[in-house]
């Protein structure tokens, strides 16, 4: 079962939000925040497997709740929530730790799957933040000059949320290889998670 922490300063939202993931088997949500102290002072309480954090909140905010939350659970799953989908709101939620992003347009079924994949360590985008991803002029930055062009290709992927198996699916490769190209992509750009090599790829669109 998968442990969830809510925090969104909007009741309605944020009780949307918990309904559709407890209608889920394998999600159940643990603790709700309206606040960006409260989320913090959740996540430690409950310690839960993914926290999703809307950025706008009162207080310290969303973007400094996720800081504080990554500073102090630096494995817990985090994934942001917005209305908006800009490149430099995209940038900000990453750098402060999230692992993915949503927007609140998302439907109970992306919802769950983001979740899902965010307790795993991977990341988690809505279809909109994929194509701000997808339309990145990523070869201008220096060190994806070092990826092959397969390995370009996976890396704008996992940026995008793929998941392996996805990958796999989409470029007609088997999971050892996409493992293989994904361990090779982490070594060039020297990341130790998918996130960071996300972070790395949406930085080159800013180029």
């Amino acid at each position: 079962m998968i442990s969830v922490v809510v925090a969104d300063d909007h009741d309605l939202l944020r009780e949307g939000v918990t309904g559709c993931l407890n209608a889920l088997d394998d999600i159940t949500v643990v603790g709700e925040a309206a606040s960006g102290e409260a989320a913090v002072e959740m996540a430690g309480r409950h310690t839960p497997d993914v926290v999703v954090v809307d950025l706008v909140m009162p207080g310290l905010g969303g973007l400094g709740a996720i800081r504080q939350i990554r500073d102090s659970h630096p494995t817990m799953g985090i994934l942001a929530l917005s209305s908006f989908y800009e490149r430099d709101r995209v940038q900000d939620a990453l750098d402060a730790g999230a692992d993915g992003y949503l927007v609140k347009s998302v439907d109970a079924e992306s919802l769950g799957r983001a979740v899902r994949s965010v307790a795993r360590g991977e990341g988690a985008f809505s279809p909109e933040i994929t194509r701000v991803l997808a339309s990145s002029p990523t070869t201008a930055h220096p060190s994806l000059a070092r990826l092959t062009a397969r390995e370009l290709e996976i890396a704008e992927l996992v940026a995008q949320g793929r998941t392996n198996a996805q990958i796999g699916q989409q470029l007609s490769l088997s999971i050892f290889t996409v493992k293989n190209h994904v361990s090779n992509v982490l070594t060039k750009l020297h990341a130790q998670t998918r996130t960071e090599v996300a972070a790395t790829v949406l930085n080159a669109g800013k180029q």
